[in-house]
């Protein structure tokens, strides 16, 4: 299934893709994509109920027009990785990691996939970040093996784990202070449930910044890829259905430029994961 949220921001209402032109509702089946949904087992309340609409052409809408909202409602947590990709690593002179770099994101930065991203005050250093999300399904700790930790994954999503350098580097090396600002993780478009991906460490990525690529990776460079991040998060700490996991970046962030490059006002970033969809963002100035 692929899961989606349409309406204005705060009036998002659950649905289910038909293809990539419609949707069907199904806010009368459930409230939301959320912390309560995935506890309990509604993924597999709703499949049935989706395969029956899609056959029978039930209440499809069409996505024109309509504004996408992240596909989950707002997690309890947003937990990152970082230098999880070989390539990256090196683009920033760092080791490559031995286990993972967690650190976390303010759970209010969640926005739509098209919505604006606002450059937060006293701002120098802005910078983009395509990366593969995941989406926790179960109430979560102390898993005994990476295959159970497959089994805890509800889906994954694009995001943009949008940064800003100086906030992040040279603010005392707190990386959550570059990584919260609002707006700073557009998700989306749509939740795709792992039966849908036949092999999710083996993905293309992207990024353009004004039409110019600026990130070209796949999901094959990751150090850990999503399974061993469930299993060894969860020796640290609980994570709760629908907490959303960033996992690591590909090359050709603005930072590992020469020189760097970063996100102005008016700028626009268009970013995409093999059957995960696509995003763009206008850039706005400081409020």
């Amino acid at each position: 299934m692929r899961l989606v949220r349409i309406g204005a921001v705060g009036e998002e209402r659950p649905g289910a893709l038909v293809d990539d032109e419609s949707y069907v509702d199904l806010s009368d089946v459930v409230e939301d994509f959320d912390e309560r949904f995935f506890g309990a087992g509604g993924l597999d309340r709703i499949r049935p109920v989706v395969e029956e609409r899609v056959e029978r052409r039930e209440g499809v809408r069409p996505l024109a027009g309509q504004r996408i909202g992240a596909p989950i409602a707002r997690p309890h947590q947003i937990l990152c990785i970082g230098l999880n990709y070989r390539d990256h690593a090196a683009e920033t002179g760092q080791a490559v990691p031995t286990e993972p770099i967690l650190f976390t994101k303010s759970p209010n930065t969640l926005v739509g996939p098209n919505d604006d991203v606002r450059i937060p005050r006293g701002s120098t250093k802005p910078d983009w970040e395509v990366e593969l999300g995941i989406v926790v399904g179960r109430r979560t700790s102390y898993l005994d093996s990476v295959e159970e930790a497959r089994d805890a994954i509800a889906g994954f999503v694009l995001v943009n784990d949008v940064s800003e350098r100086a906030f992040q580097m040279e603010r005392g090396g707190q990386w959550s202070k570059g990584k919260s600002a609002e707006t700073f993780n557009p998700t989306g478009p749509w939740l795709v449930t792992p039966d849908e991906i036949d092999d999710v460490t083996d993905l293309g990525m992207w990024l353009d910044v004004n039409g110019q690529r600026r990130q070209t990776g796949s999901t094959a460079t990751m150090i850990f890829d999503p399974s061993v991040i469930v299993h060894h998060l969860s020796q640290f700490l609980v994570l709760e259905p629908g907490d959303l996991i960033d996992t690591g970046t590909p090359p050709g962030v603005g930072m590992g430029m020469k020189p760097p490059v970063w996100l102005q006002p008016g700028d626009v970033m268009e970013l995409g994961i093999d059957g995960l969809g696509t995003q763009r963002q206008r850039v706005l100035a400081p409020r």
